[in-house]
């Protein structure tokens, strides 16, 4: 029943900017939400995680003051803002909903998008 569907991805010069949108239905924005990545050959990576209010925010260690994660309840839209971009950032970037755990655990989360890629050249 649950449904996210991301968009917003592309190919963007190093220190560019894209914004992502992730919509969902089936109530899956009726808690926690979160945004991951995983680039070629890695594990797939914690990126940001929004609770239900949208007041307490989380990022991960390498897009901390670069990426900002908001969501807007009454569209069932989740964003992440993702401003000085860089190589390494590179990746299938993933929107998941339906926590049952600690956000930062990939298992914790129950429904997953199926994914947008950005890729930053150098």
């Amino acid at each position: 029943q649950a449904h996210l569907v991301e968009s917003g991805g592309g190919l963007v010069q190093a220190g560019g900017s894209l914004r992502l949108s992730c919509t969902g239905s089936g109530g899956v924005f009726n808690s926690g939400l979160s945004w991951w990545r995983q680039a070629q050959g890695k594990e797939r990576q914690f990126v940001a995680a929004i609770s239900l209010s949208g007041g307490a925010t989380y990022y991960g260690d390498s897009v901390k003051g670069r990426f900002t994660i908001s969501r807007d309840n009454a569209k069932n839209t989740m964003y992440l803002e993702m401003n000085t971009l860089k190589p390494e950032d590179t990746a299938v970037y993933y929107c998941a909903g339906n926590p049952g755990g600690n956000y930062y655990y990939t298992s914790s989360w129950e429904s997953w998008g199926q994914g947008t890629p950005v890729t930053v050249s150098s």
